[in-house]
């Protein structure tokens, strides 16, 4: 076997699946964000491949494989040459034409199914592949977990009306909780933003991981669950605006922040002041994609809380966005740091967004537009009128659940699986149409699901480790049994053979570990790999036993050779 284990750590090992698979010889870097896999790690990569080929072919789908290299008019003609920014690795070949290479493919599938099909009669139609996917992450990170190039499955169902795109939605969705079933994952499904995917209806599948970089909430009295980017703020009720007191500017000096302002005005007024009665305005500029203009954006957010920015990105996609810069406030000198407010905003005609809670009638205090001054009650609907609302701000523990029951608990996870109803954007971009029953041309709608296949293996590395190594899932594992031979004896060698040669023709996986090197470092080895079922044969071979240890539980069986086989063959095979 090509292996090699290693004792220490990775020194740019951030979690502990990239840890484990380098030390246990599946991986290997060779550049920031890419992998080799060895044999191990591809043995466990192509039976998650199985895993996931086996439950789309059930549900009717058909593999196809696209090129990852790809022209650029397709992307064009969807606008996602643009929209996808900096993430995508574009080249050029020898005559100057542009490539990509794919990130996603829904480009290629639509134009084939258009090429193909015409009629009402072809339809519904699901197609995927399994296939090297390419984007350029700013920051690689963690492994396999987030890599610029990385194996996925990428399938798209094609349907004449939204009854047939429902109907694919859910066997997809169905497919998906068998797949990390399988596989031996803890996961929960969150309602989800679609990005530059486009699209409605969109899910997210999470491996439940505390490294995780993405943050969900679950409600405490619901099956609530979402990505903190796709959570809706619940908006309170409009209040009366005619017994609100008159908005009134007061000198507030050395007073940039809301904890320096709350402190002031608790000390210099009759009334009390938490950091929720004021309204923080920040300043972000955005561009959207192919253009060269920054347009500057005003956010306003309750300030007791932080703006988001990954939710503030999510909100604005596909548009860029970035903070302002010390040059784009000496650009903008009606901006005073530290005290802006709505009014310079509007007066300026800088686009306003505000958090859901701003509704008419809620009383704030926030910057007077000048040094060291901020107003205090300064209504919304009467003295302000915002733009639009945004959701920007930071989710917390405790916020009540969109859905009203109960309240939002948060955790970290990766994802796993997506799945999108995409509708017609795509089918729009290329005019994908059939001919109906009725003679006339129908507009076909489409869905789009994807699964991390090489991201499976990292996140089934991190839900299933212990302090001495992995432990795999058999559904995955890269062989059944690791067979040890605990002893330079020749009849413990023999012994240990034939077992493995008799698991070997009942169709059980082996690795023999048949090294001449010390028991301790078989058995480290052993632990470090994570096969499910370890046997050992050394010196109880003598009195008529071997042992079985389970990988997982870490219990150990004295059992006589012969029935360790016929058990082993039996427990494997159910």
């Amino acid at each position: 076997m090509f292996l090699r284990t290693l004792r220490e750590d990775p020194a740019d090992a951030e979690v502990p699946s990239h840890r484990l698979l380098v030390r246990a010889g599946y991986v290997r870097r060779v550049a920031p964000g890419i992998y080799s896999w060895l044999p191990l790690g591809l043995r466990v990569l192509r039976k998650v491949e199985e895993v996931v080929r086996q439950e789309m072919n059930a549900i009717g789908a058909q593999e196809i494989h696209f090129p990852a290299l790809l022209p650029k008019e397709p992307y064009e003609a969807s606008n996602r040459w643009t929209e996808y920014g900096p993430t995508v690795f574009r080249l050029k070949d020898r005559k100057g034409a542009d490539y990509l290479l794919g990130p996603t493919h829904e480009e290629l599938f639509t134009l084939m199914v258009k090429g193909e099909y015409s009629s009402y009669k072809d339809y519904p139609v699901m197609l995927y592949q399994v296939q090297t996917k390419y984007r350029d992450e700013e920051r690689p990170r963690a492994g396999i977990l987030r890599g610029r190039e990385f194996v996925m499955k990428d399938s798209y169902s094609f349907d004449i009306d939204d009854e047939g795109l429902n109907s694919s939605y859910q066997l997809h969705r169905d497919a998906y909780i068998r797949i990390f079933d399988r596989v031996g994952l803890r996961y929960v499904i969150v309602a989800a933003t679609s990005g530059a995917m486009g699209g409605s209806a969109s899910e997210e599948f999470l491996a439940e991981i505390e490294t995780g970089e993405d943050t969900f909430v679950r409600s405490t009295d619901s099956d609530y669950a979402a990505n903190v980017e796709a959570v809706s703020t619940p908006a309170p009720a409009a209040e009366p605006i005619t017994d609100k007191p008159a908005a009134e500017s007061h000198h507030t000096p050395n007073t940039p922040t809301i904890e320096t302002l709350v402190d002031f005005l608790n000390a210099n007024t009759d009334r009390k002041f938490t950091a929720a009665d004021t309204l923080k305005n920040v300043l972000v500029k955005t561009r959207q994609p192919g253009s060269q203009e920054w347009e500057l954006l005003g956010v306003g957010v309750p300030g007791d809380r932080e703006v988001d920015m990954k939710r503030l990105e999510a909100s604005l996609e596909p548009a860029e966005v970035a903070l302002l810069e010390e040059s784009d406030f000496a650009a903008n000198p009606f901006l005073v740091k530290g005290y802006i407010g709505p009014k310079s905003l509007q007066d300026n005609d800088i686009r306003y967004l505000v958090d859901p809670r701003v509704v008419t009638g809620t009383a704030w205090v926030t910057g007077a537009d000048e040094p060291d001054r901020h107003v205090v009650d300064l209504v919304c609907g009467r003295d302000f009128t915002p733009d639009g609302t945004i959701e920007a701000a930071e989710v917390r523990e405790g916020d009540p659940s969109p859905d009203g029951n109960g309240t939002l608990v948060a955790a970290r996870g990766v994802e796993i699986g997506h799945i999108f109803q995409l509708g017609r954007k795509y089918a729009d971009a290329f005019g994908l149409d059939a001919l109906g029953q009725d003679g006339k041309p129908k507009r076909i709608t489409m869905g789009s699901y994807g699964v991390g296949v090489s991201r499976l293996v990292a996140a089934i590395a991190e839900q299933s480790h212990d302090e001495q190594g992995l432990v795999w899932p058999r559904e995955v594992a890269p062989a059944d049994v690791h067979v040890v031979i605990a002893g330079k004896d020749e009849t413990v060698r023999a012994r240990a053979e034939e077992m493995a040669t008799e698991l070997d023709a009942a169709g059980v996986q082996v690795f023999l570990d048949d090294r001449t090197v010390s028991p301790g470092v078989k058995f480290a080895d052993a632990e470090l790999v994570g096969l499910p079922t370890i046997l050992v044969v050394g010196k109880g071979l003598a009195n008529g036993v071997v042992e079985i240890r389970d990988r997982k539980s870490g219990e150990r069986t004295e059992i006589a050779p012969d029935e360790a086989v016929a058990q082993l063959i039996s427990q494997i095979a159910g």
